[in-house]
């Protein structure tokens, strides 16, 4: 196949770790060819289809110069399979890019994940529509509906709708210290809604990454655990992240959700779960391939290239 990253810069990627290298790595080895594209070089124009000026990129197996490369331009439609892996935030640009992308579609691309499906399952309120498997939540934009919900709960954690890698995510305490202020910052004087959970002590065991590929869960995740005192174990944070198989309850909820979300277009899904309580589910770059992989040997790559090629395959 000529399979299409939608990706940040290939410049910044980290190869010793970046999931979408995996995947171009376990592509090429079983004979795909790899093109790479930035949401910024898509185009229509009326009259014509969705195309992009590309990089045709071959690994070289080294370290520091990681590939050679190629320009072209192409349709969109012309991929057998096009991954779009651009990371968060979910800003207008990414909603400009997932339209692109869904005009592709009608012209005949494969897109995985799917564009609509994307927009439709944002990574911080997909979970409401799952709550048997969620602690106490709050979404609001109301400072006194945080302050009624701190008084229940007493220990919580607020965080913007749209970070990444725990960016802007607070822990107040019993003694609600500066949470006028943390209010403040992050609904920016009630014009921004926020999420507010109560505070899970499992935390101290992980904030576990469970992938879920083809609707079906990668049988070990990787516990991000924090660090220093730090309250969050997102790894771009600081946390260790420790490769364990999964837990009965992990598995619980990937397999009552990796079929629904599959169904949707979601072929690879990142599901954040703390103790037993999912906290959020990720659709527009999950990670942790690398980190999984070598901890245990379990080669999530190939799970997932095995998914795109069927799906690409019952699509056509």
């Amino acid at each position: 196949m000529d399979i299409l990253f939608v990706a940040d810069p290939l410049e910044s990627f980290k190869i010793y770790k970046d999931t979408t290298f995996a995947m171009m790595r376990e592509a090429q080895k079983r004979g795909h060819c790899i093109i790479a594209c930035e949401p910024r070089h898509l185009v229509w124009q009326r009259g014509g289809v969705v195309q992009a000026a590309v990089r045709r990129i071959t690994l070289t197996g080294d370290a520091t110069v990681w590939f050679t490369e190629t320009a072209d331009t192409v349709a969109i439609k012309d991929f057998d399979a096009v991954v779009m892996r651009k990371d968060p935030p979910f800003d207008s640009e990414f909603f400009y890019t997932t339209h692109l992308l869904e005009q592709a579609e009608r012209e005949g691309a494969q897109v995985f994940n799917k564009p609509r499906a994307l927009r439709d399952h944002p990574e911080k309120l997909a979970i409401l529509e799952f709550p048997q498997f969620i602690g106490p939540t709050l979404v609001t934009r109301d400072a006194d509906a945080v302050r009624a919900f701190h008084a229940e709960h007493r220990d919580i954690i607020l965080k913007p709708l749209d970070g990444m890698g725990g960016m802007g995510i607070f822990r107040v305490k019993d003694d609600g210290l500066n949470l006028g202020g943390i209010i403040e910052t992050l609904n920016k004087d009630g014009a921004q809604t926020l999420m507010v959970q109560k505070f899970l002590p499992a935390i101290k065991d992980g904030d576990k990454r469970v992938l879920v590929i083809g609707g079906k869960p990668v049988p070990f995740c990787l516990a991000r655990i924090p660090q220093g005192g730090e309250v969050r174990g997102n790894l771009a944070a600081g946390g260790k992240g420790v490769a364990q198989p999964l837990s009965d309850g992990d598995r619980a909820i990937a397999e009552a959700l990796g079929p629904i979300l599959a169904a949707r277009g979601l072929l690879l899904v990142g599901l954040d779960v703390i103790g037993d309580s999912l906290t959020e589910i990720n659709v527009t770059s999950p990670t942790c391939f690398q980190e999984i992989t070598d901890q245990t040997g379990f080669d999530v790559a190939a799970m997932f290239v095995d998914a795109l090629e069927a799906a690409q395959a019952a699509g056509r």
